[in-house]
């Protein structure tokens, strides 16, 4: 993934720009929800009503589940870029039930936000991690990010790799730990 060290999740600025459109002169919304994804305890003061809607606007064949075609094609329509390995991660690690979509409960704990002490969550992200690790490594290299990238369809040199990597990689040892990768993952 491409975000900088301090940008919030796909879905997070997903939600602001969906709210912002819905109400343009109305700074309180944002207000609240920079309020609550900072919050040290992991509740969450967002309107269940207006997460609603941003689910159902999200949901856009109203089957109750959020696809990773969905939120890629919901992301695209909004001016943001998400592809489509990236929207699939998205889902896998939202995804409790394992059905390959994100619902509503779901939804709910994702834009609650990502508590960093949620076991459940680091056990889902220990999968994904697993996902980019090569045999034997305890983390993730640029060749196997590129290797993992490839076999997602996913075309990028070594040296991009490594660009990707710089941008978490908080003591510069050039590769990512788990906790660099959780991080990313925010």
């Amino acid at each position: 993934m491409t975000l900088a060290k301090n940008q919030k999740s796909p879905l997070s600025r997903l939600y602001k720009k969906v709210s912002k459109k819905r109400s343009e002169s109305s700074r309180n919304l944002e207000d609240e929800a920079r309020t609550s994804s900072s919050s040290s305890s992991g509740s969450s003061s967002l309107n269940i009503d207006e997460l609603r809607t941003v689910f159902d606007y999200m949901d856009a064949n109203s089957d109750g589940k959020i696809s990773g075609e969905e939120l890629q094609s919901c992301v695209s329509l909004l001016g943001g870029a998400l592809s489509s390995r990236e929207a699939e991660e998205v889902v896998k690690i939202s995804d409790v039930d394992g059905d390959g979509f994100i619902d509503f409960g779901e939804f709910l704990k994702l834009m609650e936000g990502e508590d960093g002490n949620d076991e459940e969550r680091r056990k889902e992200l220990r999968v994904a991690f697993g996902m980019y690790v090569m045999e034997g490594e305890e983390f993730i290299t640029a060749a196997s990010l590129r290797r993992t990238l490839s076999r997602l369809g996913e075309s990028c040199t070594v040296d991009a790799c490594k660009v990707m990597i710089r941008g978490f990689d908080q003591n510069d040892d050039g590769v990512l730990s788990f906790d660099e990768f959780v991080l990313m993952m925010r």
